[in-house]
Order: C-alpha cells, then sequence, then structure tokens
C-alpha cells in the first residue's frame, strides 16, 4: 500500500476520547426517487457521492463547506487510485481519471 503522505506533511492528529463516528445520510425528502448523493447530518454543505462504471469507481467529496471537492478514481480491476482536488467536481473527476489512467478521458 502507498502512503500519500509525506511524514512531515501529516496533519495533526485529533484528540484522544469523546469521539464519535458518524455517517452521511441521504436526503429522505425525495423517497420516491433514488438518492444519487449523500450528506453530513448536522452540515447539508458537506456532501459525498460516488459514481461507478464496468471499470472504474469515482468518490466525490466536498470540503466542509461545500466550495471544493476532492475526488478519488480507484480502478475496479487493480484497486489502484488516484486523488484530485480542486473547486468544481467535474474538474476533480477528470483530473483524477487522467491520472490514474493517463490521457485525457475517453
Amino acid at each position: 500500500m502507498s502512503d500519500p503522505v509525506a511524514p512531515g506533511d501529516r496533519p495533526a492528529r485529533p484528540p484522544r476520547g469523546g469521539r464519535r463516528w458518524t455517517s452521511f445520510v441521504a436526503d429522505p425528502s425525495t423517497p420516491e426517487k433514488a438518492s444519487r448523493g449523500l450528506h453530513e447530518a448536522t452540515n447539508l454543505d458537506h456532501r459525498l457521492r460516488v459514481e461507478h462504471d464496468r471499470h472504474t469507481l469515482l468518490i466525490h467529496l466536498s470540503d466542509e463547506d461545500g466550495h471544493g471537492w476532492t475526488t478519488i478514481a480507484v480502478d475496479r480491476a487493480t484497486r489502484q487510485w488516484a486523488v484530485a482536488q480542486d473547486t468544481r467536481q467535474s474538474d476533480t473527476a477528470r483530473i483524477a481519471y487522467e491520472s490514474l489512467y493517463g490521457g485525457p478521458q475517453s
């Protein structure tokens, strides 16, 4: 497994204790439609979306304030991955995909 963060660039470890893990949730306002995205229960601006085709998973995570995106592209066969960050979800998807497979997306 590769380490995407250089040891000197690691963020500070969060304090121990009192931490409760939660999950992203789907919007229940449209039960007749499949939800395509999730959000943090207490922060609607913090969103998560997963897309896939037969070859690739794209995992999109917004910034806490919803004004930027991190996308992880994963090759389904090999589990190799690439990560991109930018202000637009479509840009991060393109950059991560091209970083994973090389060249423009086809």
